[in-house]
Formats: structure tokens, sequence, C-alpha cells
């Protein structure tokens, strides 16, 4: 998990349109806050990273690399993209150093931007999981 979340960190540069967007999809208990932590620790983030389930949004200062901020949505309890419009979705979008990493996307169809980058987790057994992604 670690390995490919240095490997997207080292590829993701912000871009002029606005935000990066990632999307991490997976059952629960698959690892999106784990692969959510150690994108935040690649870019030198000391903060502990925890499902924001309960708060719905939490921000992260990053200390190192092009990004100066990550914001790390958990989408599961929203009931649409109309909740994510109201937590400032579209002021988020914006700003090209936010890096966006939005879990359970599938809540907000239809608001996540076409660029945004697909990850999926999937666990095979305790220790073992597949992830899948469009990033080269």
């Amino acid at each position: 998990m670690t390995a490919v979340a240095e490997k997207l960190a080292a590829r993701l540069m912000p871009t002029d349109g606005g935000a990066t967007v990632v999307t991490l999809s997976g059952d629960l208990g698959a690892g999106k806050t784990t692969f959510t932590r150690a994108l935040a620790r690649a870019f030198g983030t000391e903060e502990d990273v925890t499902s924001p389930t309960y708060v719905i949004e939490k921000i992260y200062l990053l200390a190192k690399g092009p990004f100066s901020k990550l914001i790390h949505i958990d989408a599961y309890r929203l009931n649409g993209h109309h909740d994510l419009e109201l937590l400032g979705w579209k002021e988020l979008l914006q700003a090209s150093g936010n890096l966006i990493v939005v879990e359970w996307p599938e809540k907000v169809d239809g608001i996540i931007p076409h660029d945004a980058i697909n990850i999926k987790l999937k666990v095979m057994d305790d220790d073992t999981r597949t992830i899948t992604h469009d990033f080269i």
C-alpha cells in the first residue's frame, strides 16, 4: 500500500485547472484510509491521518511536495453530490495547491471531475489487497 501511494505521490503535479482529485473505492476495511495516510506521509505530513467517516472532511497541511493541503473526504454518509457541494466542493476544486482524496466516490457520482485519478482496493485476505488504478 505504501509503495503504491509513494509511486502516485512522485507522479502527482498540480495543474493550472485547479485541484488534483484522487478517488478511492473499495469495501469497508479495504485500506482506503491506510492509502490516504501513506500518501500524506509521502508529502511530509506528520499529523495522525485518521478516517473522516464521522466528520466527513479533514484537512492536512503538507510539508513537502507541490501541494499545500491534502483534503480527505469520506463520502460514505453523504446522500449524493448535493451534500458534497454543501462542504464547499466547488471552492476546494479551484485551488491548484489542493490534493483532494475522496473515499466512496460512488456516493457522490456526477460531481467528481473527469480527470480524477481512480484507485480501487480489494481485500484478498486479512493481509493482502489488490490495488488497481488508472495512473501511469
